[in-house]
């Protein structure tokens, strides 16, 4: 069984077992942690699609980590002006195993 998860702007692809990075959701490591959008599910040829997600459905998994990407530094110059701007960005993620997935009929 598979099913495409809504998380933050993005969408994953997700099997029992998988083992993804998303973006931050709260909880400890080691806390159960449920996904209510779902947006599409396949079971063997049966596909059900949402409208825009399915209803009673839900992913649930384990928090395996809490941590922070690789710092992207973000530079702005304008020649000649002297003006220049350096940022540092670190997104928060969550690495999470995915356990079971329960499709409600819609």
């Amino acid at each position: 069984m598979e099913c495409i998860v809504a998380n933050g702007s993005k969408q994953y692809i997700v099997k029992e077992g998988d083992i993804i990075d998303i973006e931050k959701i709260p909880g400890e490591v080691g806390a159960r942690a449920k996904l209510e959008d779902v947006v599409l599910a396949k079971k063997d040829d049966d596909v059900l699609i949402g409208k825009p997600l399915l209803k009673n459905s839900y992913v649930e998994a384990e928090i395996i980590d809490q941590y922070k990407s690789k710092k992207i530094v973000v530079f702005k110059k304008k020649r000649r002006k002297g003006y220049s701007k350096k940022l540092g960005h670190r997104q928060n993620y969550t690495k999470i195993k995915i356990d079971r997935i329960n499709i409600g009929e819609e």
